[in-house]
């Protein structure tokens, strides 16, 4: 027997936005087929859209495992160990601003990973302002803009950024 029916039945329940159903019909197409590595990362996708990011990277690492030259599983895992990291950064920063180094350490990985990752380059220019470094986080934001031009969130904070970085200039001297 074969895991086939159940990832059928799978993605008619992504269809039909039950992310959880959909999960359970992976979970028995994998104990039919366990080492069947598309599953386990097909599994892991849906925990990603669910937010269960330690499932996700549960089961894209044993994708990994069981296919180590799949480029696409290996890609999967990079960009959910970037949101690993992002999850890590934005904690460190609720804990007051002490943390932003480690923050900054975070996120920077996190673009290295993930250098699509809009999220980690907001929050990172968020850690630079909390520093008060106004151009770095003007910098950082407005690469996010160049990679997604019609952001809107990414673009007020550029412009947040553009004017206290004016501001800590103070007046010009003539």
């Amino acid at each position: 027997m074969n895991g086939e029916n159940q990832i059928q039945k799978a993605y008619e329940s992504i269809l039909g936005h039950d992310f959880e159903k959909a999960i359970e019909w992976f979970e028995k197409a994998i104990a039919e087929e366990p080492n069947n590595a598309a599953y386990h990362h097909k599994l892991s996708i849906t925990f990603a859209r669910s937010n269960k990011l330690s499932k996700a990277v549960e089961h894209a690492s044993r994708a990994i495992e069981l296919e180590p030259t799949n480029e696409a599983f290996r890609f999967h895992l990079q960009v959910l160990n970037a949101r690993e990291l992002v999850e890590q950064a934005r904690r460190q920063l609720t804990n007051q601003s002490a943390h932003a180094e480690r923050a900054i350490f975070l996120l920077k990985e996190a673009i290295v990973l993930d250098p699509l990752a809009i999220e980690a380059y907001l929050i990172l220019g968020e850690a630079f302002a909390m520093r008060k470094d106004y151009a770095r986080a003007y910098q950082t934001v407005m690469e996010a803009v160049r990679l997604e031009p019609h952001h809107e969130l990414a673009k007020q904070h550029a412009a947040i950024y553009q004017i206290k970085m004016k501001s800590e200039q103070g007046p010009r001297q003539r």
